[in-house]
């Protein structure tokens, strides 16, 4: 994988497994916060913040969901990449469908937009990253920390009245969100870049742990918190969105489809049909990412049909205590 190393970009710098063949995460650098405090350095303020994305992206995707969900479009302006990447790392082909050019600053590559932030800088280049347009530097990085900002920060510049991370269930929401994070939203990688097969199957022994036990947990309770929709769905619902397409053949995630399950299912497709959320997927940007950008592997870069799945069914998931936020079907 590639990276910048000192403010240079480098194709041969970046290890992303151990030497036991598991697949290993970097940690992001860009970890500062906006704060609804007089003194803080990033103030919560419409039009001042930028999102660069990827629709192919989940981690991305979680930012995206989060600014449609809260009605951040207008607050929130934001630039999409080509869903391929390659040695240069994310690219802005405005030319491509679904891809933007960098408004904000006029670059080619994502790689360009960090070093704007740091000259110096060394790491990864990923996506989401939230741009202060004042200050011109990258705020975060870290797309758990980002929603968070988006969900609670930004709260007083939204225009719905959604509530990710209510009092009462945050206890819940951030035991949830780190519950599901390493078997789940990273144990898809951890599956699919396993270099050994004793890496791979453990990550998929705990993949398909983890979704059997929250198939269980669904059967009873509209939402993974009980009866609010929160942070915690969100960040589900943008793994299990890709899981049939992407990660049950590209990355071998195969001893069950999502659609095989009798309370996953539906509880995806309720999430899919909430009010804006569909439009936050992009099913050709998935798929030519995932198939195209890995050629380790995927290595003929072929990118496959189907499945064509209905996401729009009926889903009854509305028989179980709770509903969504009333503001998200106020016109």
């Amino acid at each position: 994988m590639n990276m910048l190393v000192d403010g240079e970009w480098r194709t041969d710098a970046f290890q992303g497994t151990n030497e036991d063949g598991e697949f290993e995460r970097q940690e992001t650098v860009f970890r500062d916060a906006i704060e609804d405090d007089p003194d803080a350095r990033f103030r919560p303020e419409a039009g001042r913040y930028h999102l660069y994305v990827s629709y192919a992206c989940p981690w991305a995707h979680r930012a995206l969901l989060v600014r449609k969900l809260k009605g951040l479009e207008d607050a929130i302006s934001v630039d999409v990449v080509d869903p391929f990447r390659a040695d240069d790392g994310w690219q802005f082909t405005p030319e491509k469908d679904g891809c933007t050019p960098d408004t904000v600053k006029g670059v080619d590559y994502l790689r360009e937009v960090y070093q704007r932030a740091d000259s110096e800088f060394t790491g990864r280049v990923t996506v989401p990253v939230l741009w202060d347009k004042r200050e011109e530097t990258i705020v975060n990085n870290e797309s758990a920390e980002i929603i968070r900002m988006l969900d609670t920060a930004m709260d007083g510049v939204a225009e719905r009245d959604v509530d990710l991370y209510p009092e009462g269930y945050r206890e819940d929401v951030d035991r949830l969100i780190e519950d599901i994070y390493e078997p789940i939203n990273n144990g898809v990688y951890r599956t699919g870049f396993a270099n050994t097969q004793e890496a791979y199957d453990r990550a998929v022994a705990e993949l398909f742990d983890a979704l059997d036990h929250y198939d269980e947990v669904l059967a009873d309770q509209r939402y993974l918190a009980g009866d609010r929709l929160t942070e915690a769905d969100v960040c589900m619902f943008t793994t299990l969105v890709r899981f049939d397409q992407v990660y049950h053949t590209h990355f071998m995630c195969n001893r069950r489809l999502v659609r095989e399950y009798d309370n996953l299912w539906p509880y995806l497709r309720d999430l899919y049909q909430l009010p804006g959320v569909a439009e936050t997927v992009d099913m050709s940007h998935i798929k030519e990412h995932y198939y195209t950008t890995h050629p380790d592997v995927s290595p003929k870069r072929i990118v496959p049909v189907g499945p064509d799945l209905d996401f729009d069914a009926p889903h009854d998931r509305d028989e179980l205590p709770g509903s969504p936020p009333d503001a998200l079907f106020e016109q």
